[in-house]
């Protein structure tokens, strides 16, 4: 028998499959889908396609705008600041509460290292990802299966807000270096103080986006 949390059936796995392709940035804002060029690549069929869309609609992934498809979704400033006020509660608990040897530490590690060579060449598309994959590892702290299916669409729908930036060097470079300091703390086994730094840069995160968010609102109705 499959365990408890695994999908269901192959609309499940297709949503998975893209809820992760969406949390690494594979899709824009806005961008239309194609279900002919999905089905192909996933080797699925359009009803089982259609499914995964219905699933991730649900979940405000994805938008259906009758007689025109399936789109990716577009946080709103409420949908980003409700991200954020997830994130302190989650990861700092998560983290204040870590066990010292706990596996997901390596994965900590891990994402910190694939971050300093994305900067090194310059890839922000690559450095995102990796900063999505060390919070991640940060809810992985708390070892609650159910929290890591949750937070992967948390994770999701953040990517899809700093997509909506022109400038991804500006909104990823600075945490690399702020990552790390946190990981560092984390090694040390002072859960408590990497907690307070992660609160602090979650709150200064989610000003930052929040600020381009309206700057680039401001321009759209300026047009």
């Amino acid at each position: 028998m499959p365990p408890a949390d695994a999908p269901a059936n192959l609309a499940d796995q297709v949503a998975d499959t893209l809820r992760t392709e969406l949390m690494h940035g594979a899709f824009a804002p806005g961008q239309r889908l194609s279900e002919s060029t999905l089905c192909e690549r996933l080797g699925v069929s359009r009803n089982t396609l259609r499914e995964a869309f219905r699933l991730l609609t649900k979940d405000g992934l994805l938008t259906h705008t009758p007689n025109r498809g399936v789109f990716v979704g577009m946080p709103s400033m409420a949908a980003i600041i409700d991200i954020y006020r997830v994130r302190r509660m989650v990861e700092c608990h998560a983290m204040a509460q870590a066990y010292p040897l706990h596996p997901a530490k390596k994965r900590m590690r891990s994402a910190v290292e694939q971050a300093l060579a994305a900067r090194e060449v310059r890839d922000w598309n690559a450095v995102g990802s990796s900063n999505m994959d060390f919070h991640m590892a940060v809810v992985e702290l708390a070892d609650s299966e159910r929290t890591n299916t949750w937070f992967a669409q948390v994770l999701a729908e953040l990517r899809l807000a700093f997509g909506l930036m022109h400038d991804p060097e500006f909104l990823h470079a600075p945490y690399v270096d702020r990552n790390q300091e946190i990981l560092e703390l984390v090694l040390a086994n002072q859960f408590s103080q990497a907690a307070q730094a992660l609160h602090d840069y979650l709150t200064h995160s989610e000003r930052i986006v929040l600020a381009v968010h309206a700057r680039q609102l401001a321009a759209t109705k300026g047009h």
